[in-house]
């Protein structure tokens, strides 16, 4: 049952906003862009420049942090002052809304929050091999989908710590991976366990998909509009999937209602990422509070893991009447 995650992983790296290489109202200001011009030019080049490095903490710089990067947080702030000020509503810079920076934390709650999912993912992952033996039919299909998932959201993590064109892309990519890997999860689940060759099969094309999916956008052209509509196009089947293989046997697999309050959270939750308002106390926005929210859906989706995998292994060691 790996619907919810992914398509929560997806949504999260998706989003539904401007992309961020996108100009915003904020960034075209005259007050954003004269003050960037003056503080590059002070700050930025010869003296300036050197007495920043020199009075840069640390842990900025290692986090990759740049002259200009503190410039544009310098000048954001300014010309969100101007607009509060003016009575104005708080616009976006670069397709995001201002964020109070922590540490080198960009996003710090969405980056706290994706590594608490993070974290719920990897408790359940160890309680889960605690829990089911190795003989059980999908322990290693289970397992593997953990690790892609938890690849997931320590990119996320990295993503809303420091947003790079490379961390970009990685949270973007390994997102397509978690929803591509749920749905050779389910195929597995629904079909492969009485045709292995079927699923084996299919596992190969999401693959390919995977690579031509990534190669385009890296190669050709990193288009937003198509990243985001391929994904929630094939995290819509696998939900939809997942939620019919629910209603045909609930009867049978009392354990399933863990599935299909799992699938309606999924729905609810996802509408706060319609919800675009300007950060509470500049940290939490509607992203935020949606990946917080999402915590203990992990936990639930392990738990019937769990149950299902238990299920599995003593039907297959009863009379191999997998379903």
């Amino acid at each position: 049952m790996a619907a919810p995650t992914a398509l929560l992983l997806l949504l999260g790296a998706a989003g539904v906003g401007p992309s961020p290489v996108e100009g915003s109202r904020g960034d075209r200001e005259p007050v954003y862009r004269e003050c960037l011009a003056r503080c590059e030019k002070r700050n930025c080049s010869g003296p300036g420049l050197r007495h920043f490095r020199s009075h840069q903490p640390l842990y900025m710089s290692l986090a990759g942090w740049t002259c200009k990067d503190d410039c544009k947080y310098e000048c954001m702030w300014r010309t969100v002052d101007f607009y509060v000020q003016e009575g104005y509503k708080v616009p976006q810079f670069h397709g995001k809304w201002p964020f109070s920076r922590f540490l080198f934390f960009q996003e710090p709650a969405s980056a706290f929050a994706s590594f608490l999912n993070g974290l719920a993912n990897l408790v359940m992952l160890n309680r889960y091999k605690a829990t089911v033996p190795r003989s059980s039919p999908m322990y290693h299909t289970c397992i593997a989908f953990a690790w892609v998932s938890l690849n997931a959201w320590f990119w996320s993590t990295i993503f809303h710590t420091r947003e790079t064109n490379l961390t970009e892309k990685m949270d973007y990519f390994c997102a397509s991976a978690v929803i591509l890997h749920s749905v050779y999860l389910c195929c597995v689940r629904t079909l492969g366990l009485k045709r292995p060759a079927f699923a084996t099969a299919f596992g190969g094309f999401l693959f390919l998909f995977l690579a031509c999916h990534v190669s385009y956008l890296t190669l050709v052209r990193f288009d937003y509009g198509y990243n985001m509509t391929a994904n929630v196009a094939i995290g819509l089947l696998n939900l939809f999937w997942w939620l019919g293989w629910c209603m045909r046997n609930q009867q049978r697999l009392p354990y399933v209602w863990k599935c299909v309050v799992v699938v309606l959270l999924l729905q609810g939750l996802a509408l706060l990422e319609l919800l675009d308002f300007p950060p509470l106390f500049w940290i939490f926005d509607a992203h935020a509070i949606w990946h917080i929210s999402t915590i203990p859906v992990n936990i639930l989706f392990y738990s019937f893991l769990v149950d299902d995998s238990l299920y599995l292994l003593k039907a297959n060691s009863d009379v191999l009447k997998i379903d």
